[in-house]
């Protein structure tokens, strides 16, 4: 049932989210070296570009998704109900946490690749007609290596990320659907709050970790930066220069934004097919 979960949720959840743009928003403030934030970056891009460039490489992304949030809720599942069921029921969230950061290292081994192929394609004047042509010209250019080179960043960013994700949801399911029954409004506004406290927090990681992805040669030309940028401490300093303490949070609006519909989406349907499939697994015991 956790498969088939995944299978539903996740192409639906990022479909309907994708919009946003957080990317391609976040690395046109970057660029520009304007004061450009939220719905102002995006209508930047629009009138610069296409309306429509922030849905580019969402097939990569989709693509990805599926195994990867397979592997991820299966390892979650599984850690919570041979290991951490007793005390997250008591009210110890912070093994909720341990448990989804476990997760995180099988799911970030999947999606990195498709990650740095959809940021850059969304990124501001991306030369990328094609996934496939982004694919052949990373690895030509700049290797294999090129697709993990922000692998140990995306976890930096992730493992937190993923921590303060389940803390939340936890804690928040405690609080609204204690007996832990299926119940839509409760996984909903839960999801939701667990994303938006999640992407707050680590926006200063996704902005490096996206600097990392793109290597966006006009910002790292501006600063006489030749090569390739790489580490999450150089990556660090890199956007202090570009926009000072402000650098940091560009574009958490848009983040926030698109972790709401995307979390609340992603448990809301999660939920419902476990409960679904697993009502129906026991149905077809007992007429046995």
């Amino acid at each position: 049932w956790v498969i088939g979960s995944c299978l539903v949720s996740v192409p639906l959840h990022h479909l309907l989210s994708y919009g946003a743009g957080r990317t391609h928003c976040s690395l046109a403030s970057l660029q520009q070296g304007a004061r450009v934030w939220g719905l102002g970056c995006l209508k930047l891009c629009s009138r610069k570009e296409c309306f429509w460039r922030p849905l580019r490489g969402i097939n990569v992304t989709m693509l990805g998704a599926g195994p990867a949030h397979a592997m991820y809720f299966a390892c979650y599942e599984k850690m919570k109900k041979w290991h951490f069921a007793p005390q997250i029921a008591e009210g110890c969230f912070c093994l909720a946490g341990i448990a989804g950061s476990v997760a995180t290292l099988l799911h970030d081994a999947v999606m990195n690749p498709a990650e740095v192929v959809k940021q850059r394609m969304q990124m501001f004047n991306s030369p990328y007609k094609s996934v496939w042509q982004c694919v052949r010209t990373v690895q030509k250019t700049e290797g294999f290596g090129a697709f993990y080179r922000s692998y140990t960043t995306q976890l930096t960013m992730n493992i937190p990320f993923q921590a303060i994700h389940f803390i939340t949801y936890e804690f928040m399911q405690e609080r609204v659907n204690p007996r832990r029954e299926y119940h839509p409004l409760s996984h909903v506004c839960s999801g939701a709050v667990a994303g938006a406290v999640a992407a707050a927090a680590t926006t200063p990681l996704d902005v490096c970790k996206t600097l990392l992805n793109t290597q966006e040669n006009t910002a790292l030309s501006s600063l006489n930066i030749t090569g390739h940028l790489s580490g999450m401490a150089n990556a660090f300093r890199t956007v202090y220069q570009l926009g000072g303490i402000a650098g940091y949070f560009r574009g958490v609006q848009a983040r926030v934004i698109y972790q709401i519909p995307s979390t609340a989406i992603a448990w809301s349907v999660y939920e419902f097919f476990k409960y679904f499939l697993t009502k129906h697994k026991l149905e077809k015991r007992t007429s046995l």
